[in-house]
């Protein structure tokens, strides 16, 4: 029998140390995937850190989600299929301020597609520079090939 949980690694990232990035469960129907908390960094190299191009809350959620999306598709999932988000974030202030860069970031990934929500305020992350942290939850689609 096969292993009914799967790690999701994008293919282009790096290896994180001490998390998978994307765990999937595997079953005769749909399939769950959770996302592993994605930071606003962009990935180099064989590094499993990253690095921050911007200190912007707005414009790091918008990496975010695009780091949270990459963890979709590699499980083969879409956008749409994303059931649940939670959005961590440093200041809920400077996240206030931003809405508009974040709604823009959101419709241009999202469209309309708006899942089940949350949003929390934190003291702080584990990645030094980290504004936001985004995790999910996604249906996807019975694999090909599976029983139904």
């Amino acid at each position: 029998m096969a292993d009914p949980i799967r790690v999701v690694q994008p293919p282009e990232w790096p290896r994180p140390r001490g998390y998978a990035n994307g765990v999937i469960t595997a079953g005769g129907g749909e399939r769950i995937l959770y996302v592993a908390g994605m930071v606003g960094w962009k990935t180099l190299g064989d590094s499993p850190e990253g690095v921050f191009d911007t200190d912007d809350l707005g414009e790091q959620f918008a990496i975010a989600l695009d780091n949270v999306l990459a963890v979709v598709r590699a499980a083969g999932g879409a956008p749409s299929h994303v059931a649940r988000m939670t959005v961590y974030v440093t200041d809920l202030e400077a996240y206030r301020r931003s809405t508009a860069t974040i709604g823009r970031a959101w419709r241009e990934r999202l469209g309309r597609h708006y899942p089940a929500m949350a949003l929390v305020g934190v003291a702080g992350l584990l990645e030094p520079g980290a504004k936001v942290e985004i995790e999910a939850t996604c249906v996807l689609p019975a694999a090909a090939g599976s029983p139904p």
